[in-house]
């Protein structure tokens, strides 16, 4: 590591960088070393890029992006970021896609808006809606969908949605907080501490916000329309317990690899 006699700026090389990471304890040092030291456009920005991850921030926060099914989003401080293991709800999402271009899409507690902009990404075309009550997710999700022609309303679930997509929504993506509250604060430091507890908690046994959506998804879902929803194994039997009270038929689906339970609550089809 060597200095610029202009900035006094520490010109940090590779193995600096490693070796910084992993004093600080930083498990993948070497390959968070490689975005780093790639997404910093010079040494200034690499070096205040160092110490924030050094001081705990999450990698995603710290680049300002996460990858995310292929694709970079942008991840604004305190903002949820988007899981890898949540790439499996997107997958069973296409799966239940309808043949048709234009397929309406609705996404409650959207974040960053990572769901429906790979959503967007992936399908010929569609009709993107999301929603957020935090403003900081918003303005985020805001950039993340624009090249889908996707809208973030900020507000709470379907509050802020229009009425005019009432009976038309082909999948409802909710990707609610569903962390029992007793258990947050067991959470690692990077989700606890810098991301909205509101993208987390969800209530006492973990399914408070997940009862809300379910008990209006009927509703603005078309005949035949999908809501899907992350869990935990856990809690997956409870949550299917409470789709099909409010109407739809529940099925589970698991991927062991990415340790990813999605539910999906089906309208069945008009008569």
């Amino acid at each position: 590591m060597s200095t610029s006699p202009l900035s006094l700026v520490p010109v940090l090389d590779f193995p600096a960088v490693v070796g910084r990471l992993r004093t600080a304890g930083c498990v993948f040092a070497e390959d968070e070393a490689e975005l780093l030291l790639s997404t910093a456009r010079d040494p200034a920005a690499l070096e205040a890029m160092v110490v924030r991850r050094a001081a705990g921030l999450p990698l995603e926060h710290v680049l300002g992006w996460a990858e995310f099914r292929g694709l970079r989003i942008a991840v604004d401080p305190g903002v949820f970021v988007p899981r890898r293991r949540t790439e499996f709800l997107v997958e069973r999402a296409l799966a239940l896609a309808p043949a048709r271009a234009g397929a309406v899409v609705v996404d409650l507690c959207c974040g960053s808006g990572a769901l429906g902009a790979a959503l967007g990404a992936a399908l010929e075309r569609i009709a993107l809606d999301a929603t957020d009550i935090d403003p900081a997710a918003v303005r985020c999700a805001r950039r993340n969908v624009a090249a889908v022609g996707g809208r973030v309303h900020e507000g709470d679930l379907y509050e802020p949605l229009p009425g005019a997509l009432r009976a038309r929504v082909d999948l409802l993506l909710a990707n609610v907080p569903y962390v029992p509250s007793a258990q947050v604060g067991l959470l690692p430091p990077e989700a606890r501490v810098h991301e909205a507890r509101v993208a987390l908690d969800g209530g006492a046994d973990g399914l408070d916000v997940l009862r809300r959506v379910t008990a209006e998804a009927a509703g603005w879902l078309a005949p035949g329309g999908c809501l899907l929803f992350e869990t935990s194994g856990a809690q997956a039997s409870a949550a299917v317990g409470i789709v099909a009270r409010d109407g739809l038929r529940a099925t589970v689906a698991e991927c062991a690899e990415r340790d990813a339970t999605v539910v999906i609550g089906t309208r069945p089809p008009s008569r």
